[in-house]
């Protein structure tokens, strides 16, 4: 199963109690379809207690019994809880957007994503009205020495 394919069929699911388990998420999602496999991350330090993160992956066989999961589970209650169930992004790349330690504008793409071509700068400096000085914005107001409209 090609990346693309997997990630489609892939739903995330948050807002779980740490009751939940793999076992609770099959029996929650089974009637969907088939599913592959199911993920849910341990928490990042170890004197955490708790089982899980609070979320999970759930892989299905196909797609569209993934969108029949999210359509029908999404926002329904797991042991008292209110879970939320949409389609599982990307991973994204460690080094890569928010919360990365290297500035966005030095990351790898964004030059070239928000470079200016050669020819549009040119054009800002050398078009019609670039030699001209840009108008005062205050000139003409020499005579309104009171404020308001005009009565005629």
């Amino acid at each position: 199963m090609s990346d693309l394919s997997r990630l489609k069929s892939t739903i995330f699911v948050s807002g779980l109690t740490p009751e939940v388990s793999a076992q609770t998420l099959q029996e929650a999602f089974i009637p969907f379809g088939e599913i592959v496999d199911i993920s849910l991350p341990k928490p990042e330090l170890a004197s955490n207690p708790d089982p899980h993160r609070g979320f999970g992956y759930v892989e299905f066989e196909s797609a569209s019994d993934a969108r029949e999961a999210i359509d029908n589970m999404h926002e329904s209650e797991v042991y008292g809880r209110v879970i939320r169930v949409t389609h599982a992004k990307e991973k994204a790349e460690k080094g890569e957007g928010l919360g990365s330690r290297v500035a966005v504008w030095e990351q790898e793409g964004y030059a070239a994503k928000y470079a200016v071509s050669d020819e549009d700068r040119l054009a800002t400096t050398q078009g019609p009205g670039a030699d001209e000085t840009p108008a005062d914005a205050m000139q003409g107001l020499e005579q309104l020495d009171i404020a308001g409209p005009r009565l005629a």
